[in-house]
């Protein structure tokens, strides 16, 4: 994904990011094998709100309700609520995983190629889902599926670092309007250019 082309178009699409490309010279943006959409979905709802390491600890308590690795979504549905929060998890986190597993069996998804479908239609159906907004698809889309146009405008680190590098102010009401129009230059590689973007905010 974040090959010598793909940083060139993004440096002569855009000085700011250039400026962000050359500051680090050695940032690689892997794509390791991911688990399934359903699981990787699961694990997004767990960590939402919450710092990496807490994220972590309570993901691997989550885990270990189960003896036969990630549950199924009939495993899961039939855990009790008060069993999940068991593991650190709120109350609407483990309403929310239930709607997932419930998801899955009536849509009869365990087979479906994702792999096949669009972003727009990705997002169309899994936002349908009770507690699966618009960010958490778009992280599922980039991290899990490695789609290389998406734009996440409604992650904060992505605003905070577009406010710091292009002079903007989050409050301001033009704000998202004004970013997003900075990120068109970036089509069709606005995924690579929102990692760099959490790199130079992270370091």
């Amino acid at each position: 994904m974040n090959t010598p082309a793909v940083r060139q178009y993004l440096s002569a699409a855009d000085p700011v990011m250039a400026a962000i490309i050359d500051s680090c010279p050695n940032f690689e943006i892997s794509t390791p094998p991911q688990p399934t959409l359903y699981e990787s979905l699961c694990g997004t709802i767990v960590s939402q709100q919450l710092s990496t390491k807490a994220a972590a600890v309570i993901y691997q308590r989550f885990l270990g309700l189960f003896h036969t690795g990630f549950p199924l979504p009939a495993d899961l549905l039939a855990t009790p609520e008060a069993t999940l929060r068991s593991a650190g998890l709120s109350g609407q986190k483990a309403r929310y995983l239930h709607n997932i597993a419930q998801f899955w069996i009536d849509r009869q998804l365990h087979d479906y190629d994702f792999a096949a479908q669009s972003d727009e239609a990705i997002l169309s159906l899994l936002t349908e889902i009770k507690g699966v907004g618009k960010w958490t698809v778009e992280m599922i889309l980039m991290f899990n599926l490695y789609r290389p146009d998406v734009f996440s405008i409604g992650d904060l680190g992505i605003r905070k670092s577009i406010a710091k590098r292009y002079g903007l102010d989050i409050a301001d009401k033009m704000f998202v309007a004004q970013a997003t129009d900075i990120a068109r230059a970036w089509q069709p590689y606005r995924t690579v250019a929102c990692r760099y973007l959490w790199h130079d905010l992270d370091n």
